[in-house]
């Protein structure tokens, strides 16, 4: 069976996250889903690039899912949830994606 891309576990982390708390209106489980993509994809990035990388892609993850607040203010939320969660999976296809291929 063909593993799902971390850049594609990430990316839907960061957008299903925001779906399930916005259409559930409980913020707690939209951040069970962010959680769990996070530390499925950080597994991932951890196999594929070793652990700097799956630090530093980490800390991406963590700071999209900040900045899409501010973000949000100025471009409405979905843009700026698709924009970061965009960004993110960039990220992961650069750093660990694109070698496990």
């Amino acid at each position: 069976m063909a593993k799902v891309p971390a850049a594609a576990v990430a990316a839907s982390g960061l957008i299903g996250g925001y779906g399930v708390a916005r259409w559930t209106k409980k913020r707690q489980l939209g951040g069970v889903v962010l959680a769990a993509a996070g530390a499925t994809a950080a597994q991932q990035w951890q196999q594929q690039a070793g652990g700097k990388a799956a630090g530093a892609l980490t800390v991406a993850y963590v700071a999209a899912f900040a900045g899409s607040h501010p973000l949000a203010k100025k471009v409405g939320a979905w843009p700026a949830v698709f924009g970061v969660a965009g960004a993110v999976a960039l990220a992961s296809w650069v750093v660990s994606d694109r070698r496990a291929a």
